[in-house]
């Protein structure tokens, strides 16, 4: 007598996933370099950017050319290297939503009317999102595929003052519930091991987060590249890194206190090995995401395994 087992359940909600039954085939974004700057580079709120940033180690976009030229490049990439068949228009660079509303409904629509682009994504800043321009994402939500993704990296203000962020937790909350008036999809940043902070503080900040039932979380570890102010101070000695073990281990602990039925977009971040200072671990992101998931095998949880929040009304325990 044969017998058949179940599927295996998988343990965390991946983004591939998620695009591949919304969609029926491999989706995957393209990035893009509007030519936006920050308010905490301008002057406009501070100067000089966070103190990890250096958009060239993870926007592969070139502000030289249109919006059309570097969609069109990065779709023939990703389709010899993935097989992709539809895309996402990814402004990924920089600030997003930091100009006037005409300027910015020009870029999205550039970007929608090339071929096989099924949706937006748009990063930005949550004290960077007025509601004219809430509304506007509303309009472009209405009828194609849009996330708004709202960078908060620490769920305390001590740390985002540390790393020149220039904006409090509270911009954050008073960003989200506005964006939820407007049934907007939701991601968020988060990186793991900021100077100062202790694992307590990073449960701290993703239970902040499974509270308030974003739809979507990026997971990065503190990865130092060149040209930043973290790289002096990483070269100073003031800052100490995560191992993958201990990495592995957060991310598993962040995991078990999400929803869920949040999307897991990234569990690691990435930088190209030119720009890489370290840690050397990161230049194997196989194996690194191979070690998160023995963690959670050996562990043998599963995402939101000790959420303890109110579910959502279409949430499957």
């Amino acid at each position: 007598m044969s017998s058949t087992s179940a599927p295996i359940k998988p343990r965390y909600v991946s983004y591939a996933t998620h695009l591949r039954q919304t969609f029926g085939c491999r989706v995957h974004k393209v990035s893009i370099d509007a030519g936006f700057t920050c308010p905490n580079r301008d002057g406009s709120v501070t100067t000089g950017g966070c103190i990890y940033c250096n958009n060239t180690s993870f926007s592969p976009g070139n502000r030289r050319l249109s919006i059309t030229e570097q969609i069109e490049t990065g779709k023939a990439f990703l389709q010899r290297r993935y097989g992709a068949k539809k895309f996402i228009a990814y402004f990924q660079a920089y600030t997003n939503t930091y100009a006037d509303i005409a300027h910015l409904q020009d870029l999205y629509d550039e970007a929608l009317a090339c071929d096989d682009i099924v949706g937006l994504s748009v990063g930005t800043r949550p004290d960077c999102v007025p509601d004219a321009v809430l509304d506007l994402l509303a309009s472009y939500a209405s009828h194609t595929y849009l996330w708004l993704e709202l960078g908060l990296e620490s769920g305390h203000d001590q740390t985002l003052a540390l790393i020149n962020r220039g904006h409090n937790v509270a911009a954050f909350d008073d960003a989200v519930s506005r964006a939820r008036l407007r049934n907007l999809n939701l991601c968020t940043h988060v990186i793991l091991g900021l100077p100062g902070e202790t694992p307590d503080d990073m449960r701290a900040t993703i239970r902040h987060i499974a509270n308030l039932c974003l739809d979507a979380i990026k997971l990065h570890h503190l990865h130092i590249v060149r040209q930043t102010v973290l790289e002096k101070m990483y070269r100073k000695g003031s800052v100490s890194l995560l191992s993958l073990d201990a990495y592995a281990a957060l991310v598993a602990d962040c995991l078990e206190l999400l929803p869920p039925d949040t999307i897991i977009m990234r569990l690691m971040g990435d930088a190209p090995r030119d720009m890489l200072v370290a840690p050397m671990w990161s230049q194997d992101k196989r194996a690194a995401l191979n070690r998160i998931e023995q963690e959670l095998e050996r562990r043998d949880i599963h995402q939101g395994s000790a959420y303890t929040g109110t579910l959502r009304p279409n949430q499957i325990p």
